[in-house]
């Protein structure tokens, strides 16, 4: 990954707080683990069936099938459980889930989230994105600021198909960390190097500044 997308995803980590159970969605949220100490108290959560998850092994290391529902190849800790896909959504659907982190194609200024497919594009489903936004306790979104053409992927409306609505609290860019309010999106933090100018310009909707100095991450 960039350096920006390190900084991101390091910066996402530390919203996980000692006896949180959290589940990693796939694509960036998945790196998180990387980023936190092997001792942190925290119990992570993968929908096809695995809690307790260590860190991402390479392939020469791994157990070939152990994986979590991005198919990156995963490690145990002590205390590790594994389960069925029953046992696994009645835990989200349960509202046991402290944190969700999800990947994103668009992000809405009230909070509506779009990540599970792109008209014309392959998809291979909506997998458990639909449940863990709607039930988890607190969704919060890892994505680049922008997509590939440099289009805004925070909007004041997706335009792309509705995983769930008003679900999103805040959002880790590559550019900033934006919370989702009721008055809309509002800056929380900088990248370090990025200017509040930058972000508001690869915004697709009003961006509500803070009164002071930003901080950077």
């Amino acid at each position: 990954m960039s350096d920006a997308r390190n900084r991101m995803v390091a910066r996402a980590a530390a919203e996980i707080a000692p006896g949180m159970v959290v589940n990693l969605g796939i694509g960036l949220p998945t790196k998180v683990v990387n980023y936190l100490d092997a001792d942190f108290p925290v119990c992570l959560h993968t929908e096809n069936g695995l809690s307790g998850i260590g860190p991402t092994l390479p392939v020469e290391r791994a157990d070939r099938n152990l994986i979590d529902a991005g198919g990156a190849y995963v490690s145990t800790v002590p205390g590790s459980a594994f389960f069925d896909s029953a046992v696994s959504f009645a835990l989200v659907r349960s509202g046991r889930l402290d944190l969700t982190m999800l990947g994103a194609f668009e992000v809405s200024q009230s909070g509506d989230l779009a990540n599970w497919k792109i008209p014309g594009k392959f998809s291979p489903g909506a997998g458990g994105g639909i449940e863990l936004a709607q039930k988890a306790r607190r969704v919060v979104v890892l994505t680049t600021h922008t997509d590939r053409a440099g289009n805004p992927k925070l909007k004041a409306d997706c335009t792309l198909p509705v995983t769930a609505r008003g679900c999103v609290s805040r959002i880790f860019t590559d550019l900033a960390v934006i919370d989702v309010t009721p008055e809309g999106f509002a800056l929380r933090e900088r990248a370090e190097g990025v200017s509040a100018a930058e972000i508001i310009e690869a915004t697709g909707a009003p961006l509500a500044l803070p009164a002071g100095d930003t901080p950077t991450f």
